[in-house]
């Protein structure tokens, strides 16, 4: 198998099948994690994680451990494209716009600098080499990907994630704008935005659309994930929290 393949079919195995027209109620039956990443307003940069968990779909949820802070892209949030589709007249999310999306999304592989994954941790791990790249041009066959350059490379612009410093330390691929494409019909949105991830933060400082937290942050998260329990993200600002939180059925 090659290198482009191998690494594709490493992202592809956790990630939840994308909500075709789904209701709250089906996207979040299977899940028994929750990621609720919330920010002040649109525009914010920072905001905090708190993690939730609960033992089947008609449970409550109940927070685990204590919110984290985490930044978010340099110029706030944008709804993306994942499970629930946005509500109308909303930002919608574009490659190089800055923002992390907002939404709900499915978490796939973890990812790091080490030869292996954290003793303990339940994702799937992606040992990242020199030439793992993620791809971020549009017009690239491989755009929103996670690939091996020297399977052949058609790209202008990627991301080479072995040299990102301490951002890519640690970090889980989310779901965003088909990055995973379990079947031929879920094809990236050229320019919806790519290569959207949780990883580790420098200095608190914004991205360019992913969410970062502190390193230890990162790895407690990272040992808490199980894919068996289907874990999502749900990222809104506080107003639109408050505005589906009873939709949804989120804690």
């Amino acid at each position: 198998m090659k290198a482009a393949a191998l690494i594709s079919l490493l992202v592809m195995t956790t990630v939840a099948p994308h909500a075709n027209a789904a209701s709250s109620t089906e996207v979040f039956s299977a899940s028994q994690q929750l990621l609720v990443v919330t920010t002040p307003s649109a525009q914010a940069t920072g905001g905090q994680l708190q993690r939730y968990q609960r033992s089947g779909a008609k449970q409550p949820w109940l927070a685990v451990g204590k919110p984290v802070s985490i930044m978010v892209g340099r110029n706030g949030l944008a709804w993306g494209s994942g499970l629930l589709p946005p509500p109308q007249s909303s930002t919608i999310k574009r490659e190089g716009d800055g923002r992390s999306p907002e939404g709900v999304f499915a978490l796939g592989t973890s990812f790091g600098y080490a030869a292996s994954a954290l003793p303990g941790a339940g994702l799937p791990y992606l040992a990242l080499s020199a030439s793992t790249e993620c791809v971020d041009d549009a017009q690239s066959r491989h755009y929103n990907r996670i690939v091996d350059r020297t399977a052949g490379a058609d790209w202008n612009s990627s991301e080479r994630m072995r040299e990102m410093g301490e951002y890519y330390r640690w970090g889980v691929v989310v779901d965003h704008n088909h990055i995973a494409a379990p079947d031929a019909d879920a094809k990236p949105a050229a320019g919806g935005g790519s290569c959207i991830f949780l990883h580790v933060w420098k200095e608190a400082q914004p991205t360019s659309g992913c969410t970062a937290m502190a390193q230890p942050d990162i790895e407690s998260l990272l040992l808490w994930l199980d894919p068996r329990k289907r874990p999502l993200l749900v990222q809104l600002t506080s107003e639109n929290y408050a505005a589906l939180r009873r939709d949804w059925s989120l804690p």
